[in-house]
């Protein structure tokens, strides 16, 4: 079974290869058409190996321009919700301020 391996492994990658490159969108495919990629990746091990290095396009899957802000502070969104907190903090240590005057100048019975 050990000795069976290899070959196995090889013949998996060459099948994993054609599979790719039969379902791939033509506008991925580099190089060559995709029957000649086809016809390079039955050569073992190179075929496969030059098909993933040379023959597909691969994804950009990181966006190419950060839309978003890069820290909170930049965010002024975020700037306007902590003055409205702070604000409405402010507010509240006002009204109770007042609530303990009030408290004060009730006479006690």
């Amino acid at each position: 079974m050990v000795r069976a391996l290899p070959f196995i492994v090889i013949i998996a990658l060459m099948v994993w290869a054609i599979v790719d490159i039969v379902l791939i969108r033509p506008e991925r495919v580099q190089g060559l058409p995709k029957p000649a990629w086809i016809l390079i990746a039955l050569i073992p091990v190179v075929g496969p190996v030059l098909w993933i290095l040379l023959g597909r396009q691969r994804l950009n899957r990181r966006p190419a321009t950060v839309t978003g802000p890069k820290a909170p502070d930049d965010d002024p969104e975020f700037l306007r919700r902590l003055n409205h907190d702070a604000e409405q903090q402010q507010r509240i240590r006002d009204l109770e301020e007042r609530l303990a005057e009030l408290d004060d100048d009730d006479p006690k019975p």
